[in-house]
């Protein structure tokens, strides 16, 4: 994974070599041109990725983990958030939104579906579960933020993600909730000079933290924009934006989403027994 020698965090999605961009993915997003997307400049396509697919317990909807929440059982039968999915033990999943959990908690759905899902198991749900599912939503993407910060994968401050943008080595770009528009619409700008895409409608995502959580999870000051520099840093961080923005029942903002590997879904069970 290239380490670039300015400032670290987070940015929209390209190759870590870069090659020249075959496509663009939805919003605008630009695709390196990666033997692993099918159909692409006529070369071979590598194998699908499989990846495991799971049942949300309230929906009935069949999705890759990557798009759900895991919820944790304990021991004791108390219901707990477990959204990098790694809690040992038994687990159930759900991928509706906050208001559409909270509406589950209040009837008692919830309860009906956990019930039906470990018979003869006493539960304990929380009352506050989707308050701690969105926080512990949140705190995944600031860590995972501080680690690609610390790997050398983010660039800070405006000046550096501009002249990065320009020079066409930015992978995703992120702005503050409480950014500007100026700030994020010079470096949108500067970012569609860099991929030769001037007159597209490709700019940077809006995160769900404002700069108060971005600095605290980066331990910067004043933390406003940041770029990721690495495709596959891009799509570790995009992944777990995307969960918390479809709990928090939001549109993805902007063109930030990382493409990702042609994968193929493998049914399970619709409850695991591990957290991998």
């Amino acid at each position: 994974m290239r380490n670039p020698r300015n400032e670290p965090l987070t940015a929209q999605i390209r190759g870590k070599a870069r090659g020249p961009v075959s496509h663009r993915g939805a919003g605008g997003t630009p695709v390196p041109d990666r033997p692993d997307l099918a159909g692409l400049d006529g070369r071979k396509a590598a194998p699908a990725r499989a990846v495991p697919e799971r049942k949300c317990i309230l929906s009935g909807q069949h999705d890759t983990r990557d798009d759900l929440v895991r919820l944790a059982i304990s021991p004791d039968g108390d219901v707990l958030p477990d959204v990098l999915a790694r809690a040992p033990g038994r687990g159930a999943w759900i991928g509706v939104s906050r208001a559409e959990l909270d509406q589950a908690l209040a009837k008692g759905k919830l309860k009906g579906a956990l019930a039906r899902a470990f018979k003869g198991t006493p539960l304990v749900i929380p009352g506050d579960l989707s308050d701690r599912i969105e926080a512990a939503l949140r705190r995944a993407l600031a860590d995972r933020l501080g680690i690609e910060l610390r790997a050398g994968m983010i660039v800070l401050g405006t000046e550096k993600i501009a002249a990065a943008a320009r020079a066409g080595v930015v992978s995703f770009l992120g702005h503050a909730s409480d950014a500007g528009g100026d700030g994020a619409g010079k470096l949108a700008q500067a970012w569609r000079v860099g991929e030769m895409a001037e007159g597209t409608g490709m700019k940077g995502v809006i995160l769900p933290l404002d700069r108060a959580a971005l600095s605290v999870a980066l331990g910067r000051d004043n933390v406003v924009h940041l770029a990721l520099t690495d495709a596959a840093a891009a799509e570790r961080v995009t992944g777990l934006l995307g969960r918390l923005q479809n709990f928090l029942g939001c549109e993805p903002a902007g063109d930030g989403f990382a493409a990702k590997a042609t994968v193929a879904a493998v049914p399970s069970d619709d409850i695991d027994t591990k957290g991998e």
